[in-house]
């Protein structure tokens, strides 16, 4: 029996979640079951993607994630389930929710959910809740060992999963520019696509002061120099500054305060920032 985990957009202001719930018990009273998120912004893949590759890594081997974030449910776009390179599973559209999983843990085999074994019974009119008559079902049936990985229906290449755009950061020997990827969503931190190791090569160290441009399109919208923070007690509060968040990125925050709420700041395209060392790290007062 291997453990079962949801994610959506479902919200919980309806049966959706439950029923999908529902269908998991269905396949096996004994199932473990617990959730990511299903507060996904509706229709956001990047942000399923995202939330995916910050989440599955820390969950045990033969774990079965179940992502349903499917603005295309119904057309013609594959039902996938595929195992990671730390042998964890996921069942999701192949609509892009796959792309950090892919490019920054790594996948391993593919394959296409053969939908006339792994559908809910009776559901074969239904093309609207896949979550539940599809995704749910199939990734119970594989938690519970109803069937194996090769169960899931037929290999595909692992280079056909779809993808998004994955754009990398920049470096020109005295400033890194990359994307705001996503925020922390209750703390409005800024979390970007830059990694600590090529942000060390700028030769910063705590406590030194980094320069802070953030671009929407060719408008500036801010700019300032941060602390460089081992933790957010080095800033006082109500200060900014800048971190490695738990994924090894460079992060911006407000301590104690919403940084997204407080200079209007979004993520993706065309959200860009620019970090620059400024100066070492001058005493301050109380």
């Amino acid at each position: 029996m291997k453990l079962l985990v949801f994610m959506s957009d479902f919200g919980q202001a309806d049966g959706a979640v439950s029923a999908m719930y529902g269908v998991a018990y269905s396949v096996s009273g004994t199932l473990k079951i617990s959730d990511i998120t299903h507060e996904i912004p509706q229709y956001n893949v990047w942000e399923a993607s995202y939330r995916l590759i910050q989440t599955v890594g820390y969950w045990p081997r033969g774990t079965v994630f179940v992502s349903v974030v499917d603005p295309g449910v119904g057309s013609t776009r594959r039902s996938i389930g595929v195992e990671t390179a730390a042998g964890q599973y996921i069942i999701s559209p192949d609509n892009g929710t796959l792309t950090h999983a892919k490019r920054l843990g790594g996948i391993v085999a593919a394959r296409e959910i053969d939908e006339q074994i792994n559908r809910l019974p009776g559901s074969g009119e239904s093309y609207t809740f896949h979550g539940r008559d599809i995704y749910a079902y199939t990734g119970a049936r594989l938690a519970a060992g109803v069937i194996d990985f090769a169960g899931v229906g037929p290999e595909v290449p692992v280079e056909s999963v779809v993808e998004l755009p994955l754009p990398e950061p920049d470096y020109n020997g005295e400033s890194i520019s990359g994307d705001i990827d996503v925020l922390d969503v209750r703390f409005g931190s800024l979390w970007t696509n830059i990694p600590r190791e090529l942000f060390l090569q700028l030769g910063a160290k705590h406590g030194d002061f980094i320069e802070i441009l953030i671009e929407n399109g060719t408008r500036l919208v801010y700019r300032n120099s941060l602390i460089y923070a081992r933790a957010f007690t080095d800033a006082f509060i109500g200060e900014p500054l800048l971190y490695v968040n738990s994924l090894d990125r460079m992060a911006v925050a407000i301590n104690q305060g919403d940084f997204s709420r407080a200079y209007n700041i979004g993520t993706g395209a065309p959200w860009r920032i620019t970090m620059r060392r400024t100066c070492k790290k001058e005493p301050r007062g109380e």
